[in-house]
């Protein structure tokens, strides 16, 4: 079962299906279903929100963080109205809706990490992190991840992998399997295998090894990224269509992947290496994210939580016709 969600909001009835499906969807994943009370109570809290306050509805975006104890991540998008001064919507009593007014309020007293990003005549998005251990699990690494499959597929054939390695060099990897659906979705995750298995090893070492491994698959366009704080650089080694870029506040580096395919056509894997800077932020994306994607248009948004970085990009720039990944990296928040 995936570690992530996607749930169309677009009317009053699918507000609660919403409810039960991400219900359904953590208990999969071994939840307790008394456990689930409060991610139950976020989900139907955003997807209500979605439907007063938006003319079209919306997404919410879940990921299964960590368990024992269970952690989610919940992001609503959407194209409404936006507003320029979105704090005070999250005051109990204010509504623009003729409501009491407490929904938001009440979705940010229940998360550990909540953050928000909202601009007039493009929308909103919100991050709610259920956290229920302080300063647990995953709650102050600055990651953040948006993974939804082609509309009409049941699995993203793109896979993700993130691994915290020692002093403070952070490793992520998008993989990007040929087509859609399980087959798509089998290649990429025995690409992710790989990574996962390989800790401390070589990027270029790895592609090589998941290019023998993914033979007997469709084959995938990969990427794999290492930060390192302490050198101030990112080294990164990518095959096929994964886009990367580091953004600071000054300028932008996009990183260069080989042609080719993992575990059909492979050349000689050359790891490229970046500066890093403590404002720097990593973004790296598969190919249903369009190219020509820009955070200028966004003031203020690259001091937001990654996840809401993810959110907006995903929302923005998705083809729509493709199953889409985009991961965002910033030092922790």
């Amino acid at each position: 079962m995936s570690l992530f969600l996607h749930l169309p909001v677009a009317e009053v009835s699918q507000t609660g299906e919403a409810r039960r499906l991400a219900v359904s969807w953590a208990v999969g994943h071994g939840c307790p279903p008394q456990d689930a009370a409060q991610l139950a109570l976020v989900v139907a809290e955003l997807a209500r929100n979605l439907v007063l306050h938006t003319a079209e509805g919306g997404v919410l975006l879940l990921r299964l963080l960590r368990k024992d104890p269970y952690e989610f991540e919940l992001l609503s998008l959407d194209n409404g109205p936006g507003r320029a001064n979105f704090h005070a919507c999250l005051n109990d009593g204010y509504s623009t809706a003729g409501t009491a007014g407490t929904g938001l309020g009440a979705v940010r007293r229940a998360s550990g990490v909540f953050d928000y990003y909202s601009q007039p005549e493009t929308g909103t998005a919100l991050l709610s992190r259920l956290c229920p251990v302080p300063n647990g699990g995953q709650k102050n690494i600055g990651l953040g991840v948006a993974n939804v499959p082609k509309k009409g597929e049941t699995v993203c054939g793109d896979s993700f992998g993130f691994e915290v390695g020692s002093l403070g060099r952070t490793r992520m990897m998008i993989a990007d399997g040929l087509g859609h659906g399980p087959l798509a979705a089998e290649a990429s995750l025995l690409a992710v295998k790989i990574f996962e298995d390989g800790a401390g090893r070589g990027l270029s070492f790895l592609i090589e090894q998941m290019h023998a491994a993914l033979r007997s698959t469709r084959g995938a366009a990969v990427a794999i990224a290492e930060v390192d704080p302490a050198g101030g650089l990112v080294r990164y080694a990518g095959v096929g269509n994964i886009a990367g870029v580091v953004l600071s506040h000054s300028k932008s580096s996009h990183m260069v992947s080989h042609n080719g395919t993992v575990g059909a056509t492979l050349p000689k894997v050359r790891e490229f290496t970046y500066p890093w800077t403590p404002d720097s932020i990593l973004v790296m994306n598969s190919d249903g994210v369009r190219t020509q994607w820009r955070v200028d248009r966004y003031p203020g948004l690259l001091q937001k939580h990654p996840s809401v970085i993810a959110g907006i990009l995903f929302r923005d720039y998705s083809r729509g016709t493709d199953d889409t990944t985009v991961a965002v990296f910033k030092n922790a928040v």
